[in-house]
């Protein structure tokens, strides 16, 4: 059996990344693989209504592979997967990318000093191994009480069932963070009514944005100083939001009150603006852009229950409060198993899996490499996310 040089695990931004850096380095002994049919990772898995990305384009986007062609300020989620197809295919990986190859396990031969890694196909034999899964990949599903009773329709954002006809239905939605700000507004306009179960407000400042006109694209794409530029210049706004979200006390207040100004000017109803009010400080969580969410909360469209979902009988919804509602279908925006990352069970070192070794803690160096995993390095991992700019 060939010995490759790297395995990479993952063909969204971070293993496209990686395998592109690898080749232009002289390192093309490399295998990327994908358990799902195509690359893009969670922009190929997130295809709910209004999906898009809440960072600028031309900053969301690898320096390798700059893109002139983005249609908006912040990028759809189908634009930002083609993109990544486009990645995938500028970077001639032919073969190297594996799809529908799974990892089902990877384990550390000490003797021979490779990674062994089983596919469930022909095993792979690698001396380095990459984990690019990312984190947003596995759905959590909440523990509420009946769930499995429900009547209708049932689903996670990130699967999101394009065959349910919302048309006319009374739709739940449970979860107010990033993927239920771009949802709830797009639902609005298509069910008969919307009750939404926050468990948590989020701050919420204005994303503002617009399309991009087709002379600026092709003025970007004659000059790709300009767009190098325009990239600086984004990277530039986004790390002068670091102190806002690391606790300077002055910045934090600026931007407190832009967020209550922004709640303020777009909810007029005192009552409804005290719920959708965080109760913590500025950036403890993920901040979030919109202005289109508080709008659609605010209308008769929308019914805010601002406890958590507790129970499920049939179609009737039971919340922390008592309140009862009836609905057709049932969506969970309740984001992603991220705290405990789903491969850490699969792969073994020197003395036992990652999940054993992270079982008090997700802890690396420079969050890349873990003690005990030799030639085992980990993108996006422990500490790496960030809240002010894109990685």
């Amino acid at each position: 059996m060939r010995t490759i040089d790297v395995a990479i695990v993952g063909a969204g931004f971070a293993g496209l990344a990686m395998a592109g850096a690898l080749r232009r380095a002289g390192r093309d002994d490399l295998v990327v693989l994908e358990r799902a049919d195509d690359v893009g990772g969670t922009w190929r898995d997130n295809t709910y209504p209004g999906v898009a990305c809440d960072v600028p384009a031309h900053l969301y986007s690898l320096a390798a592979h700059p893109n002139a062609h983005w249609s908006r300020t912040f990028a759809p989620g189908g634009e930002i997967q083609a993109y990544l197809r486009d990645v995938a295919a500028r970077e001639g990986l032919g073969d190297r990318l594996r799809l529908r190859t799974p990892m089902l396990g990877a384990q550390w031969d000490a003797i021979d000093a490779v990674w062994r890694i089983d596919t469930g196909a022909e095993p792979l034999t690698a001396r380095s191994l990459v984990l690019a899964c990312g984190r947003l990949t596995e759905p959590h599903v909440p523990a509420i009480d009946g769930l499995e009773s429900f009547e209708g329709a049932l689903f996670h954002s990130a699967r999101w069932d394009h065959d349910v006809d919302l048309t006319g239905k009374r739709v739940a939605v449970v979860g107010t963070g990033a993927s239920a700000v771009q949802l709830v507004p797009e639902l609005a306009r298509r069910a008969a009514h919307v009750t939404l179960f926050q468990r948590t407000p989020a701050w919420i400042v204005p994303r503002g944005g617009s399309e991009i006109p087709l002379a600026e694209r092709e003025r970007l794409l004659e000059n790709p100083g300009d767009l190098a530029r325009l990239r600086a210049e984004l990277y530039t706004e986004g790390e002068a939001r670091f102190a806002s979200r690391s606790g300077d006390a002055a910045a934090s207040a600026t931007a407190r009150e832009a967020a209550l100004a922004h709640l303020h000017a777009q909810v007029s109803d005192p009552a409804l603006r005290a719920a959708l009010t965080p109760d913590y400080a500025f950036g403890c969580k993920r901040v979030l852009l919109s202005d289109a969410f508080y709008p659609a909360v605010a209308s008769d469209a929308v019914t805010l229950e601002p406890t958590a979902l507790t129970a499920v009988d049939g179609s009737t919804l039971t919340a922390a409060s008592g309140a009862e509602f009836e609905a057709d279908v049932l969506v969970l925006a309740t984001g992603f198993a991220s705290a405990e990352q789903p491969y850490a069970d699969l792969v073994r070192g020197d003395d036992g899996t990652l999940a054993e070794h992270w079982s008090e803690g997700m802890t690396s160096f420079g969050s890349t490499v873990v003690a005990g995993f030799p030639n085992l390095f980990v993108l996006n991992g422990p500490n790496a996310s960030l809240g002010h700019n894109s990685a």
